[in-house]
């Protein structure tokens, strides 16, 4: 596994189920192209892969 994860929102939230917007904003992210880095660990992953349809992931 990479140290962190650079993780940018590709894809509005607007018709999102709620559980979905409050994971994209726990992430860090509020507006579109913005991007975060966060640690690389479970917790993450899990988030990023139940927003996956949203986001797009790169290893740093």
């Amino acid at each position: 596994m990479a140290e962190k994860l650079k993780i940018t929102l590709v894809k509005s939230t607007i018709s999102s189920i709620p559980k979905h917007k409050k994971t994209v904003e726990a992430l860090g992210l509020k507006k579109l192209q913005k991007t975060v880095e966060l640690p690389d660990n479970a917790c993450v992953r899990g988030m990023v892969n139940q927003v996956r349809h949203l986001v797009k992931v790169e290893e740093i």
